[in-house]
């Protein structure tokens, strides 16, 4: 349950990076409440996690999606640009975070 809560704490950090954007500067403010309701979940869902994961196979997950998807929603509807070294760099993003795990379930 607790990897579950990780992920879906990662997909609401990837919504606070992209409010953040969106909120021009917290000068827009349904953007700017999102924000900081997006973060609060995020950080929540990190610290319960927190409690029962190690540290480090946890926080990668958590930023690796939260950056992973943030990366991915900002080509597709932001206007990021596309190239290839990008979606191979996410690519290796999702491959460190499954190494990361799998190396701490030899311990």
């Amino acid at each position: 349950m607790a990897w579950v809560v990780l992920l879906l704490s990662g997909v609401f950090e990837a919504v606070w990076a992209v409010a953040l954007k969106l909120s021009d500067g917290f000068s827009k403010l349904g953007w700017s409440i999102t924000f900081v309701v997006a973060a609060a979940i995020s950080l929540a869902g990190l610290a319960w996690a927190l409690k029962s994961l190690p540290v480090g196979p946890a926080y990668a997950v958590w930023t690796g999606t939260g950056a992973a998807l943030a990366a991915v929603i900002g080509m597709i509807w932001l206007g990021d640009g596309v190239s290839t070294l990008k979606i191979v760099s996410l690519l290796l993003i999702v491959a460190g975070i499954i190494g990361l795990n799998l190396a701490g379930a030899t311990h």
